[in-house]
């Protein structure tokens, strides 16, 4: 079963660098835009995007520079290891879409790298194939762990044994609101029994299936130069309890960009492929898309924004039918049903893309920066802990947990 273990973290000195760690710290690299990169890098110059998403600076390449970085940051103090290993605890507070209170409580540490043939590590859902070169040379440069990846441990009681009353080491405020911390955890019987935790069950990973996989193959290299894979045998790993008091999931929806004339109406193919299309009356609003999200869920229907406004997309038996290719514990997923209906109703010169924020993805239809958008309801915990335990996985960029884990507060060296 996974094995999970203490570190010596890799902090800012905040003290010394005279600024608050806000401006320091990033959202995990995969979630930057180009936009975003720019502002962060404006904010400090020690700010953490220089590491994860380096630019080629002078005869030095992106990641020859943030290995660079991180060496002379590490000289001059800007980074400086804690003095013993040890697990952090880490708290995440913010308020959800309606404004009511909520937390996630998990712990960061080192995961032990299984191959997922092993069956202690799963990924909850399959992924869009993308390039591993650029994270793959950035540990190589680096040797190391810049930000954790987010596991999902299915052992009840963990988030009772995390608990402790520790003061902060490092805490932040990020973009949206939330509030991060990090707390130490030294004592060694509360150690020993998080690690006992981890170790009794399968760990799911909820976000970072690249960067894991990308840690796998790393290890598998320095093995295969005969090297002793020591440190690089493990990634950062943040694990909270799959739990619904702990985690707050929401969906991603889907873009639809036109290159092409198509062959007809959208919604007319959408008929023809087994839904039932109901028009909203009135414009595309916030408060029309918030109203759809709760019909979408009472019917479990899709909804649907385009030039025409918004549509609540109910699936009829022949749409339904289209599901019978996904494992049972899947079916109820609405990434499955677009998988299985709208993507074969689709043109050629239509393509998908994936966006979380269904009111900026209203207006990006109306700005006609996307000809069309679907929208999704989330995924429950209870889903996601049965396709886990079935072994299957959900479609593609079906979950997106919130908030994201800031990079910076933590990191980890495989020296």
């Amino acid at each position: 079963m996974p094995a999970f273990s203490p570190f010596r973290g890799l902090r800012y000195d905040v003290t010394r660098l005279g600024v608050a760690l806000d401006t320091l710290v990033t959202p995990p690299y995969d979630v930057i835009d180009a936009g975003q990169q720019a502002g962060l890098e404006a904010r400090h110059e020690n700010n953490a995007v220089h590491l994860i998403l380096p630019r080629e600076a002078g005869r030095l390449d992106a990641y020859q520079q943030a290995a660079r970085l991180l060496d002379r940051w590490r000289s001059d103090g800007t980074l400086v290891h804690d003095p013993t290993p040890r697990l952090y605890r880490y708290r995440m507070e913010y308020r959800v879409v309606d404004g009511s209170p909520r937390h996630t409580l998990g712990v960061i540490g080192a995961l032990g790298l299984a191959e997922f043939s092993e069956g202690t590590i799963i990924p909850h859902e399959q992924t869009l194939p993308k390039a591993k070169t650029d994270r793959l040379n950035l540990i190589r440069a680096t040797r190391a762990n810049l930000e954790p990846i987010w596991g999902l441990t299915l052992a009840h009681g963990f988030t009772e044994l995390a608990e402790g009353t520790g003061a902060a080491i490092a805490d932040c405020v990020d973009a949206g609101g939330a509030c991060h911390s990090i707390s130490p955890i030294d004592d060694p019987e509360q150690i020993e029994a998080l690690r006992a935790a981890v170790a009794s069950a399968p760990l799911v990973i909820a976000d970072g299936h690249h960067r894991y996989e990308t840690s796998l193959a790393y290890r598998r290299e320095i093995a295969a130069l005969g090297g002793h894979p020591s440190a690089a045998d493990a990634i950062m790993c943040l694990v909270v309890e799959l739990d619904a008091d702990e985690l707050w999931v929401q969906p991603i929806h889907r873009t639809i960009h036109r290159t092409g004339t198509g062959t007809g109406d959208l919604r007319d193919r959408l008929r023809a492929s087994g839904f039932d299309v109901i028009a909203v009356p009135g414009p595309a609003t916030p408060a029309t898309i918030d109203a759809l999200a709760i019909e979408m869920r009472r019917r479990r229907a899709l909804g649907l924004v385009d030039a025409a406004g918004a549509a609540l997309l109910v699936p009829g038996d022949g749409a339904r039918d289209a599901l019978e290719r996904w494992p049972a514990s899947v079916r109820d997923v609405d990434a499955a049903l677009f998988e299985s209906t709208v993507v074969p109703a689709l043109d050629p010169g239509e393509s998908v893309g994936y966006r979380n924020d269904a009111h900026e993805l209203a207006a990006s239809v109306a700005r006609g920066e996307i000809d069309a958008a679907f929208l999704l309801s989330p995924v429950t915990v209870e889903t996601i802990e049965a396709v886990a335990a079935a072994g299957e996985r959900m479609p593609q960029k079906t979950t997106y947990f919130a908030p994201k884990p800031c990079t910076g507060l933590v990191m980890r060296t495989l020296d």
